[in-house]
């Protein structure tokens, strides 16, 4: 599990963990993925930035040498950044699509062999903003938009192999990724007031309730889903 030191990522290795799942989480923040750590005997952390060259072949080696197999792999590292086309740079951009495109690519070629002998999946963090219009952030969308279209690519790859691909695509979660974004406390109230007032449930979502639909997907007795982007977003979607 990537992404494990905070929001969707940390909600998901600790719903796999007490699902009876040997979880490997993967995160930045050294503090964080301690805390995620002692929450369950079953997680195990690996700090490191899955961008950096070589990072996810040690990812997919950490599990295997540690559990023995390899049965699951959730692409959830991701990053927001709120980004108006006037002040789009090289470095900006790359880094949108490193994080959200390039790494769950790697990840998922470097996890290959290992879900091939058990027959395994991969799941993928999309966001209902990969299917629909985001102003300001439209770098971010367009990097989700490309993880639903490898979602089901990959999906139709594999499928000789056994392996199944599917994702979830969640709506404004209260992840902490705004505040990450860099925008003024101010500005993301302001964005959290205007997200409420347009799902049709009223609310924004919880951690735990994507990480939920995480684990169904992953289940074995899924065995006859794949190339499947849910979304978990309060309804917006339909608005």
């Amino acid at each position: 599990m990537t992404g494990a030191s905070s929001g969707i990522g940390r909600a998901v290795a600790v719903s796999f963990a007490d699902a009876g799942a040997s979880v490997i989480g993967v995160g930045r923040n050294a503090q964080a993925l301690s805390e995620l750590s002692d929450v369950h005997p079953s997680i195990e952390t690996v700090r490191c930035d899955v961008t950096e060259e070589g990072a996810p072949q040690e990812i997919i080696r950490a599990a295997v040498e540690r559990w023995g197999r390899l049965d699951v792999l959730v692409n959830g590292a991701g990053i927001l950044e709120m980004m108006p086309l006037r002040e789009v740079t090289f470095e900006r951009v790359r880094r949108v699509f490193d994080t959200n495109v390039t790494a769950p690519s790697l990840l998922a070629g470097a996890a290959l062999p290992y879900l091939q002998a058990t027959r395994g999946s991969i799941v993928n963090i999309a966001s209902t903003f990969g299917h629909r219009p985001i102003a300001v952030a439209s770098h971010y969308g367009a990097s989700k938009a490309a993880i639903e279209h490898l979602t089901r690519s990959w999906a139709l790859e594999l499928a000789p192999e056994g392996i199944r691909v599917n994702a979830v695509a969640p709506g404004p979660v209260e992840s902490g990724a705004l505040s990450a974004s860099g925008l003024p406390q101010v500005e993301v109230e302001r964005i959290k007031e205007a997200e409420v007032a347009r799902i049709p449930l009223g609310r924004r979502g919880r951690p735990e309730e994507i990480a939920a639909w995480v684990l169904r997907l992953a289940d074995p007795a899924t065995e006859w889903l794949t190339g499947q982007v849910l979304t978990v977003d309060g309804g917006l979607e339909i608005t």
